[in-house]
């Protein structure tokens, strides 16, 4: 279309229509989403006024789809530019790249990862809206201390530091506390670099690292771990609960509901009763804890926000009182056991002294527990954990990619610091007999207010369980949007709204492990989901870094592949030091999580980083396939299945089903490719939208068939031409299909459709000079399916050598459930006077070599035009007149035509030459092997024949002629060519 009809298209509406028919809307220069989008004067147009008023403040909508204003300015030519096709002239240029991209510009969700849908161009009676107004208020966002530095802090410091610290510097000595710590610190500190690097690589939604994974591993692997992870921050805030509420008993045991039990400590020199409170006091305490707690994570961010400081601040004066307490314990009336800070002290203290104890720390030398390096880091690390719990809150975060790294980085520093500080002081201030004896020394050496390190411990332990009940429901309500898993679906939130289902299920999560109350099972399983994740964390981000994707642009720089695996092998490795079989507990229930996503869950393409290393897996492998030719033994099928040709099919069924079925018999235990192909007469600019809707109607159908495959549509002009360029250019190297699929065309004589023997012969021929082999199926309607158990023989009649396909395709039939009661018979065609003898030895030691069993029969035959009137069948001599008479008539037919316009004799557009002796002989020879596979394999499973290729210089009628005579009465058949290469191999 030119531009002059480009200008008559144009209505009166001043739209313009395409060439397919779709009307498009000029841009004018006063559409709201161009001022909005551009540097344009709102000022400069003098209808901007007239053509869109001043929007109200509330939210409305603004139609673009249409315009009358700017239509009957049109009409009456008011626009002070010349009138153009494409709208005014300033417009032309936004009009180049097309309505889609304003749309585009407008929203930019695309671009932050949210499902919408592609925007598409108006068509005739569409219109496109887009919002105007005042845009929502949105959600109350965090700093990156309020956000993630005071979370990671509250969650880190916890009630090990204060009641056990101590107790295992004195176990372990300094040295060993030294090398503990700093080992759980290197952990945490891989992990938070980790952390670092994946978050700011892009936009983050709510669920923190389960966001991450998810996206890195995929998302079963980020549920499971997800799942686990939720299940530790749940289970870790019962455990908080119970340590405050414990601490706060002994602090004040008048508040007890009922008597306590009191457990006499004697071996001894500084023999102290230890005063445990009744379980039933935990249990109704904790159960009004965590719904006190509960109540302030459903007020919301701001609530959390206000509550927070008052947790914090009396841990940090705790934490000056522990400090001074120590600098000054020698002037400050010392306790007995506690010498200061002395250098003798240290030295005393430096080496480890593991001993038994009793199940409240105290040593004993008959003691039930026994103490060992592996043992003090399953039970500090929990002291170090804590570290995802800023990124837990990545939805209400203003800036994720730099809070996460800053404030997670400065937490786990800080805590790292203090730790090592507090190591060579608690060493330097007290002997070793104190420091396994006193569980609450911090208190002992706090100055001046040594109870305030118990309201230190109760506020710690609080604020602790406060982040995890605050992480724990967003990390839930954040697997429950990505719908995965259906199971999930109650806990799905909208966007900026609290998780308020989500965390009543995770207070009565809490509250059942509080009325549990002991929970020394259950812990070290909480430590394992922790490192878990962390380890998880620790793959996404090598597996990232490794692979290098272009879309890896994390802003944090300071990492290397090299430092997450380290990190993720130090997590596995903690882990089985803490213990090895709750490792394995652990990894079982993330293995069977995994199972049941992939069972269960829906498919999620988020573009994670197995997708990456399988595509470069793939081009490692395509390339060291190179182009070169596949020996024998490493030969596969690749099927190239042409769907749809010579047979109705409904609608909503792309390929033929029992085609797809044969695909499956083609591959050995499911190893393999598939190619279904089909093909959409028509123009490919008109016709594009429909093959992207009918390829994913076929990828959805061969999924549904559960066939290993990819689906392609292809437009042409013809068939014809369409099965030229896919035989030419599908596939890459090795890769490319090697075996042509498809059906029979039994409806050309019975429909009449005269075109198809052309096409038919066309694409064997192309086939031929392609070098692909050619798998014909007649009878495809009786193919049985997977459940239809078939008995009897594959019959194979081996006529010329065609690298063993043949005998290799029968082999394949026999490891599927339909045809492995089958039994193979091979019939080899020879010449009246060969070596009958002599050939059947040979085949059947060939098929030895092969390792194939199977029995051999030599069948031979004359192949001149002369018929034995007791060998063909009755029904076969019919079909054989038959044919011999429409090959007449139609031969008639030609030479009356060529006479007629004085050319040769023409056929299928080409010259063809015809001996009529030869067409006679041809005719002769397939009724005599139609004959004899009727006399030998009436009942088979399965026919295989090979296919004899159409001759140069006949017409492909005559060919159709042929072939159905072939064919004739035979319900079930496969006609089969190889292609000048060997699928077999005798050799090892």
């Amino acid at each position: 279309m030119g531009a002059d009809d480009d200008v008559e298209a144009a209505g009166a509406d001043g739209g313009f229509r395409s060439p397919i028919g779709r009307k498009y809307r000029p841009v004018l220069a006063n559409d709201r989403a161009v001022l909005e989008m551009s540097s344009i004067d709102p000022g400069s147009s003098s209808s901007s006024s007239s053509v869109i008023p001043d929007p109200p403040p509330n939210l409305r909508k603004i139609n673009v789809g249409s315009s009358s204003s700017a239509s009957s300015d049109a009409k009456e030519g008011k626009s002070s530019h010349p009138p153009q096709p494409n709208g005014p002239q300033q417009d032309s240029k936004l009009e180049l790249f097309g309505f889609d991209s304003l749309v585009n510009i407008l929203g930019l969700k695309s671009m932050t990862g949210e499902q919408v849908a592609a925007p598409s161009s108006p068509r005739d009676g569409e219109d496109i809206t887009i919002p105007a107004g005042l845009p929502k208020p949105p959600a109350l966002r965090l700093g990156t201390m309020m956000g993630v530095f005071i979370p990671c802090l509250q969650s880190i410091l916890g009630i090990i530091y204060y009641i056990r610290f101590s107790w295992i510097v004195g176990m372990g000595g300094i040295g060993g506390t030294l090398l503990l710590v700093a080992l759980c610190g290197t952990c945490t500190f891989l992990t938070a670099i980790s952390l670092s690097a994946i978050a700011t690589n892009g936009a983050m939604k709510g669920g923190g690292p389960y966001y991450l994974i998810g996206r890195a591993l995929g998302p079963e692997v980020g549920v499971s771990i997800g799942l686990c992870f939720f299940l530790g921050n749940a289970v870790a805030g019962a455990l908080y609960v119970l340590g405050a509420v414990e601490t706060f008993l002994k602090a004040v045991p008048a508040a007890g509901i009922f008597r306590e039990t009191i457990t006499q400590v004697n071996g001894t020199t500084i023999a102290q009763p230890i005063e445990s409170p009744s379980s039933h006091d935990l249990q109704i305490y904790g159960i009004v804890v965590t719904i006190v707690l509960c109540f302030i994570v459903f007020g919301g961010v701001k609530m959390i926000n206000r509550v927070a400081p008052a947790f914090l601040i009396p841990v940090l004066f705790s934490l000056i009182c522990i400090y001074l307490g120590i600098l000054l314990a020698r002037e400050d009336h010392p306790a007995e056991g506690i010498t200061g800070l002395s250098l003798e002290t240290l030295k005393d203290n430096w080496g480890s002294e593991y001993q038994k104890t009793n199940d409240a720390g105290i040593p004993e030398p008959d003691g039930s527990v026994s103490w060992n390096f592996n043992a003090l880091v399953g039970l500090f690390f929990p002291a170090v954990t804590g570290i995802m719990a800023g990124s837990n809150r990545s939805s209400s975060l203003k800036d994720t990619q730099r809070s996460i790294p800053l404030g997670t980085l400065a937490a786990t520093l800080v805590t790292t610091f203090m730790y090592l500080v507090s190591v060579i002081m608690f060493g330097a201030l007290a002997t070793r007999e104190k420091l396994l004896t006193d569980r609450l020394l911090t208190a002992t050496v706090a100055w001046p207010f040594p109870s305030l390190i118990k309201i230190g411990i109760i506020l710690s332990t609080m604020g602790a369980a406060l982040q995890s009940l605050t992480g724990a429901p967003r990390l839930l309500a954040a697997i429950a949007n990505d719908d995965i898993l259906p199971i999930l679906k109650y806990f799905k939130v909208a966007d900026g709204s609290e998780p308020h289902v989500a965390t009543l299920f995770t207070a009565f999560l809490c509250s059942g492990c509080v009325v549990i109350g002991n929970l020394d099972l259950i812990t070290p399983t909480v430590t394992m989901f922790f490192l878990l994740c962390y380890a998880g964390v620790n793959l996404s981000c090598f597996l990232l870094d490794l692979l290098d994707a272009p879309s890896w642009r994390p802003r944090w720089k300071f990492h290397h592949w090299s430092l997450s695996l380290v990190g993720a092998l130090l997590c596995i490795v903690i882990m089985f030091l803490i213990s090895w079989s709750f490792t394995v507990v652990s990894l079982a229930l993330a293995s069977l999580i995994y199972k049941y996503v992939s069972l269960k869950g829906k498919a999620g393409d988020w573009g994670d980083g197995f997708k990456s290393a399988y595509f470069q897996l793939a081009l490692r492998s395509l390339r060291s396939l190179g182009a070169s030719q596949v020996h024998p033994k490493n030969w596969y099928p690749i099927p190239l299945v042409f769907c749809r040709p010579w047979g109705r099919l409904p609608e909503n069924v792309p390929c033929h089903p029992k085609l797809a079925d044969f695909a499956n018999c083609m591959k050995k235990k499911g190893r393999g490719m598939s190619i279904f192909v089909s093909i959409l007469d028509g123009d490919y600019h008109e016709c594009a939208e429909d093959a992207k809707a009918a390829c994913k109607q076929l990828s959805t159908y061969i999924d549904y068939k559960n066939c290993e495959g990819v689906a392609e549509i292809v437009v042409a002009p013809n068939m014809s031409e369409g099965f030229r360029g896919i035989v030419q250019t599908m596939g890459l190297g090795n890769l490319k299909p090697n075996i042509v699929v498809m059906r029979y065309p039994e409806i050309w004589r019975r429909e009449n459709l005269t075109e198809i023997p052309a096409t038919f012969v066309g694409i064997i021929n192309d086939c031929i000079v392609a070098n692909k082999a050619v798998v014909i199926m007649k009878g495809l309607d009786e193919w049985p399916n997977e459940y239809q158990k078939q008995y009897g023989t594959i019959d194979l009649y081996w006529i010329v050598r065609d690298g063993g396909l043949m005998l290799l395709l029968s082999q394949l039939l026999l490891t599927k459930e339909s045809f492995e009661s089958c039994k193979i018979q091979v019939f080899c065609i020879a010449e009246e006077d060969a070596d009958a003898e002599g050939l059947k030895a040979d085949v059947k030691k060939f098929l030895y070599d092969l390792r194939m069993q199977a029995e051999v029969f030599v069948i031979t035959m004359k192949w001149d035009a002369s018929v034995d009137p007791g060998s063909p069948q009755d029904e076969s001599l019919d079909a054989f007149t038959s044919a011999k008479r429409r090959i007449g008539d139609y031969l008639t037919q030609m030479k009356a035509s060529a006479e007629r316009e004085g050319t040769p004799l023409m056929a299928d557009g080409k010259t063809v030459v015809v001996n009529e002796a030869q067409v006679e002989k041809f005719l002769y020879t397939t009724l005599k092997l139609n004959s004899i596979i009727l006399r030998y394999s009436r009942m088979a499973a399965v026919v295989f024949v090979s296919l004899p290729p159409p001759p140069l210089s006949h017409p492909a009628y005559f060919y159709m002629e042929y072939m159905d005579l072939l064919l004739e009465n035979i319900p079930r058949i496969l006609l089969v060519r190889g292609y000048r290469r060997d699928v077999v191999t005798l050799f090892t």
